[in-house]
């Protein structure tokens, strides 16, 4: 019988599948489930900085644990907020040299919106989705659908493509607002 992983590994993007591999493979079964223990994002971030031969700083964890704490899309002045808010003494300059870091090591993704601003969204040990964006009031709801999968694999199949993940964005406008259209 194939494992959890396994059966995962079929449908995922060649980045996902990449941060299945800092899986631990410690399972444990009890009678109603298998259990998979992925590493933290902190242990998956200073794996990352010792294979590229960086220095492992208390300052680049505070950031880690900085944009795992916040469970929405963020900007660089969100977080600089926060972090001051916990009364740590971290510039700005680091902020923006650490998420380039974080983006190459899988933790977060780039997420555009048309405020001005770029967001960012932690991905690590989350289920790949997708946006829909409110045109007016610029709410902004998260969703997966299979068959956003199943048109990703007919699309590779039609253009003989190896698709590996995509970012799909949808604008309309929500329950509230299209009210007043």
């Amino acid at each position: 019988m194939p494992d959890a992983l396994s059966l995962h590994c079929c449908w995922l993007t060649a980045k996902k599948f990449a941060l299945y591999k800092n899986i631990r493979r410690s399972y444990y079964r009890n009678s109603f489930a298998i259990r998979i223990h992925m590493k933290s994002e902190i242990e998956v971030f200073r794996e990352f900085i010792r294979n590229k031969g960086l220095r492992k700083t208390p300052e680049r964890e505070q950031v880690v644990r900085a944009v795992f704490a916040i469970h929405d899309h963020f900007d660089v002045d969100e977080l600089y907020v926060l972090l001051r808010g916990q009364n740590e003494k971290i510039s700005k300059a680091t902020i923006y040299r650490t998420i380039p870091l974080l983006l190459e090591s899988g933790l977060i993704q780039e997420a555009y919106f048309e405020d001005g601003h770029l967001h960012y969204e932690h991905i690590y040990g989350h289920e790949h989705h997708c946006h829909l964006r409110c045109l007016d009031c610029g709410k902004v709801v998260e969703f997966t659908e299979e068959i956003v999968k199943d048109v990703e694999g007919k699309v590779g199949e039609i253009y003989d493509f190896l698709v590996t993940g995509h970012k799909l964005e949808v604008y309309g406008h929500c329950g509230k607002c299209k009210v007043h259209k």
